[in-house]
């Protein structure tokens, strides 16, 4: 289950994430669910403000700084990894 909580605090981060536009340059395409329930996997990211109910804590950076990059997508059938990660499993 991706529970996602967004930190401000890059050393508390299990992962840095960075957001682009264009789905060529992701590694993961993400789409936004709005219950824990839809949450499944790496790609279906259910983002709260409870750090304790996350499973994840992401920090948004550059391109250049980031682990993974991230392309939020409308439809479940969109979403997924797009390229080898070996932080393939680490947001659920």
């Amino acid at each position: 289950m991706a529970r996602i909580y967004k930190t401000a605090d890059l050393g508390e981060a299990h992962v840095r994430v960075a957001l682009v536009e264009a789905r060529g340059e992701a590694d993961l395409l993400v789409q936004r669910v709005h219950s824990w329930g839809l949450a499944i996997g790496d790609e279906r990211w259910f983002i709260t403000g409870d750090k304790q109910a996350a499973s994840t804590w992401v920090y948004f950076c550059s391109v250049g700084m980031a682990e993974v990059k991230i392309c939020f997508v409308d439809h479940d059938f969109e979403a997924g990894w797009q390229k080898p990660s070996r932080y393939k499993n680490r947001f659920r």
